[in-house]
């Protein structure tokens, strides 16, 4: 958890219905090169701690007989059950849980797997709890993917979105500072991630190549759904003015494509790998 910073649960405060549609999607070969990497069959439990509304746990809940999604949000949870139900998935359960409560008698995992999470949360604490619910040989997964923002795609006839102008819009009306809750999240170096996973009893990793380059075209109601679904720019924090942010965040994303919409290639990703 970053220092200076204390969590609470209005950290995604409304984000949960625009996460989806707003985040860019994760490279197509996600789950093939998982079970691959760790030859799953379609048996044993798995674990995604800070599922959010299932993006990660929905994909690759068939590589197990049972996943199970952690987040603290219930909001998240919510999406996630309804995105099950919808997709014919029943093998999935939903709890509501910090990662630093674990391991709320869930019992043992082949796979636990962070996607975008990791990073929230007591670092060493969690790793701590994971080693102690994996099963011998079980795997730390991180999914290492930045769905925020895509990158150029010049081939399309669409334009790039203007994130820096996005960017500025957004601190204009909540400042400088990026905030994350009822708090500011202070500048963090995650570069010590080798030696916090070393010392709950990890080993080397292993780094899986998940490349992308898919062509995604954005509407303008995709866009503001993204820069709800971030947690510097969730909706509670506008407060009153939540209306004239969005009028005005409409204004500049219609008068950056006349079309009304927006190209990007999505970014690679990557597995890493922790072995217990």
């Amino acid at each position: 958890m970053p220092k200076g910073w204390e969590w609470d649960e209005t950290l995604y405060g409304g984000s949960a219905e625009y996460y989806e549609r707003g985040r860019l999607p994760y490279p197509a070969e996600l789950a093939d090169r998982l079970a691959s990497a760790l030859a799953l069959d379609g048996s044993g439990r798995a674990i995604d701690v800070g599922c959010g509304p299932g993006i990660i746990a929905l994909r690759l809940a068939h590589l197990f007989d049972e996943m199970i999604g952690v987040d603290a949000d219930r909001h998240m949870l919510e999406q996630a059950a309804q995105r099950a139900i919808e997709r014919g998935i029943t093998n999935t359960r939903w709890v509501q849980m910090r990662a630093e409560d674990l391991p709320g008698d869930l019992g043992t995992f082949r796979v636990a797997t962070f996607a975008q999470s990791f990073h929230w949360m007591d670092r060493a604490r969690v790793a701590e709890k994971i080693h102690a619910m994996l099963q011998p040989g079980g795997a730390f997964v991180q999914v290492n993917h930045w769905s925020i923002a895509g990158e150029p795609a010049p081939e399309s006839p669409y334009p790039f979105p203007p994130e820096d102008d996005v960017a500025q819009l957004v601190r204009t009306y909540l400042g400088e500072s990026r905030r994350a809750g009822q708090g500011v999240l202070p500048s963090t170096k995650l570069d010590d991630e080798p030696e916090v996973l070393h010392a709950a009893g990890f080993g080397d990793p292993e780094r899986v190549p998940l490349p992308a380059g898919e062509v995604v075209v954005s509407s303008v109601d995709d866009i503001v759904a993204r820069h709800y679904s971030v947690s510097g720019s969730a909706p509670h924090l506008f407060g009153s003015r939540k209306e004239e942010f969005e009028q005005e965040l409409r204004t500049l994303l219609n008068a950056a494509s006349e079309s009304g919409k927006f190209a990007e290639r999505v970014r690679d990703a990557e597995l890493v790998i922790w072995r217990r």
